[in-house]
């Protein structure tokens, strides 16, 4: 037997079904009108702001990184929540613009922007974190042409990452930023070229559980940016320190310490250096803030038996839940937090493999799990589906679309 993730804290059952803001299963997909459905909770986006806010020290601000869930109610939702976002593409500015959030409060990074991204960015107002030296002259030029002053911050290729990682994002050769020693001279050079000097965006790494990781690494977010603001010669009117608090997902997995972050975050920002006394301090996240705020919902259309094994068939699989299925980075597949939704208060009794309607045998959601026996018709929920669910997998694969959202 497998074990499967930890479901995350705030999920309740009601009449034998997992529910969600006091709707049931079966409720939900009513609501969402099919499976496979993906519902995110407004409650749980809201406490999970609050308490990082609670945690965190009142001058620093909190950033959602749109790429983790664009989903425009979510985005709606969150733009009450938080203080700004992050984009990494003209698709997301799109979206962003379409929700109605305020582009002087939105930063893009990403390698390999678009003269016509670039441009829709300056025209917007939106803050362009630059990574390379090319990219920033090519904006330069755009912004001579259209008349506009572009809005610039350096995204910073640092020496150091994140121990502990998921991703690394820092550290070496990387397709990511400008590497540190060649950031004054381009700083210098796009202050004289006559753009809104933005200050530094330095993310090192995604998906870290270790606090103690964390806590270093912000501190060496911090000294750099300190070196890098004396060699510019000016202060930072903004750092952004990047992200990396991460959400478990495995069995053994233990959520981050926040309280642990913050509180050295308090310390040190009680005696910063001159060149970040009066910067914009901000950290940007995504699937922290929106991971375990949302479920997977998919019906069993098929139970069948091979060679001693049990397998659950379902209408949904890896098209929506690439990272569920283990084919998103991880090395050894693990099974996700999941349950049988509409047999949520049952005892597990048979052990069974979980899968998709895909004709590949990578399309898996648990492999050898404890499971409450399950018909056709019964509802499987994959929790921790907030973040690089819907918009991360290849919904198309197949022929088969796009799972239905909705936020309740």
């Amino acid at each position: 037997m497998k074990p499967v993730g930890p479901i995350p804290a705030g999920y309740q059952s009601k009449d034998g079904q997992i529910a969600v803001a006091g709707h049931t299963a079966r409720d939900l997909v009513e609501q969402g009108g099919a499976t496979p459905l993906f519902v995110y909770s407004r409650e749980h986006l809201t406490k999970r702001v609050g308490d990082l806010r609670a945690t965190m020290p009142d001058r620093l601000k909190i950033n959602y990184a749109i790429k983790a869930n664009p989903f425009a109610p979510l985005l709606k939702h969150m733009a009450g929540l938080v203080d700004g976002f992050d984009i990494a593409s003209g698709g997301e500015l799109a979206m962003a613009q379409a929700a109605g959030l305020d582009p002087r409060a939105i930063s893009f990074a990403g390698p390999g922007k678009r003269n016509e991204e670039l441009e829709a960015a300056l025209r917007a107002g939106v803050t362009l974190n630059l990574e390379s030296e090319n990219e920033a002259r090519r904006a330069l030029a755009i912004g001579e042409r259209i008349g506009a002053v572009p809005r610039m911050a350096i995204r910073v290729n640092p020496d150091f990452e994140l121990r502990g990682s998921g991703m690394k994002m820092g550290g070496g050769a990387k397709q990511f930023g400008i590497d540190q020693a060649r950031v004054p001279a381009l700083a210098k050079e796009i202050i004289a070229a006559g753009a809104e000097w933005r200050g530094l965006h330095i993310f090192t790494g995604s998906q870290a559980l270790s606090a103690e990781a964390i806590i270093e690494a912000q501190a060496n977010v911090i000294d750099l940016a300190d070196q890098l603001a004396s060699e510019i010669g000016q202060p930072l009117p903004k750092l952004n320190m990047g992200g990396g608090l991460g959400i478990p997902y495995f069995h053994g997995d233990e959520p981050v310490d926040i309280a642990a972050i913050g509180a050295a975050l308090d310390k040190r920002f009680s005696n910063l250096p001159a060149n970040l006394a009066d910067t914009d301090l901000c950290i940007e996240l995504g699937r922290y803030l929106v991971g375990e705020a949302g479920i997977y919902l998919t019906e069993i259309v098929d139970r069948k038996e091979s060679h001693g094994s049990t397998f659950l068939v379902t209408d949904g699989g890896l098209h929506h839940q690439l990272a569920a299925s283990g084919n998103f980075g991880t090395v050894v597949r693990r099974n996700y937090p999941s349950a049988i939704a509409t047999k949520y208060d049952s005892e597990p009794s048979e052990e069974v493999n979980i899968v998709g309607c895909l004709c590949t045998p990578l399309d898996r959601l648990a492999d050898k799990a404890h499971f409450p026996r399950a018909e056709v018709g019964d509802l499987v929920v994959i929790f921790c589906a907030g973040a690089y669910g819907a918009t991360a997998s290849p919904a198309d694969f197949l022929g088969q679309g796009a799972a239905r959202e909705i936020l309740v």
